[in-house]
């Protein structure tokens, strides 16, 4: 089942002035999409545009099957925090916002918060959390929803080991359940290993996607070449 078709004729934050041209990409359910590329070749861009949160989108987008209500949960590359709200005041807005029963809510809640070791920090402000701690706020967010679709965006930022391997256990575990994830990061060695197919954004436009194998026949890369030398032979 397709859970994510992307095709963007052209997109932009002012009108006549495309920042991104001809996007267009599918997720299977199950399957993590790394969406790679420099800074500023419009990864992000095309995230927003998905997500409907530019005003100046040309194309289609659909997330879900035809058997699901095309939820989606989006975990931005800045933490969204309000100020005097608590960890646990965070996680009940976020649940409000997606409908989840108490009861739910609870369970999912109580074992992500354990997953992630902020169990002891539920009733502290995230403001005065670190990088890494405002983060892990951010995955169980998202988390929490159990949607059909991941767009998480530099996720692995200010994570340390743990909560690196702790999110893609959590991750897997999901795309068991038959999610698919859109993944944007930098980490190409983790990119790499965990993507199922890879699309590789520069100045606006794809250069190349498909499997790490398709995209170094089209890097014009050797057979064994690590997607970091792709990366650079595109870009």
């Amino acid at each position: 089942m397709t859970v994510l078709e992307v095709e963007i004729h052209r997109a932009g934050y002012v009108k006549e002035a495309d920042v991104i041209r001809d996007i267009a990409f599918t997720i299977e359910a199950g399957e993590l999409v790394g969406l790679i590329g420099p800074n500023g070749a419009g990864k992000s861009t095309t995230i927003k545009s998905m997500l409907g949160l530019l005003r100046y989108v040309e194309g289609t987008v659909r997330i879900g099957g035809e058997q699901s209500q095309g939820r989606y949960a989006y975990v931005p590359e800045q933490p969204v925090l309000y100020e005097y709200m608590t960890l646990w005041e965070h996680l009940q807005l976020a649940a409000a916002a997606y409908e989840l029963d108490e009861q739910t809510f609870r369970e999912r809640a109580e074992r992500m918060l354990e997953r992630f070791r902020l169990s002891d920090d539920r009733h502290k402000l995230p403001t005065g959390f670190s990088k890494g701690m405002q983060q892990k706020m951010m995955l169980i967010i998202g988390f929490l929803l159990q949607p059909d679709l991941y767009v998480v965006d530099e996720p692995f930022v200010g994570l340390d080991p743990r909560a690196t391997r702790d999110f893609l256990e959590l991750l897997q575990e999901e795309r068991r359940r038959g999610a698919g994830v859109l993944m944007c990061t930098h980490v190409l060695d983790t990119a790499e290993r965990i993507s199922d197919r890879l699309v590789l954004i520069d100045g606006g436009s794809v250069v190349a996607q498909g499997t790490l194998a398709q995209v170094r026949e089209q890097a014009g890369c050797a057979v064994d070449a690590p997607l970091t030398d792709c990366f650079y032979a595109l870009t």
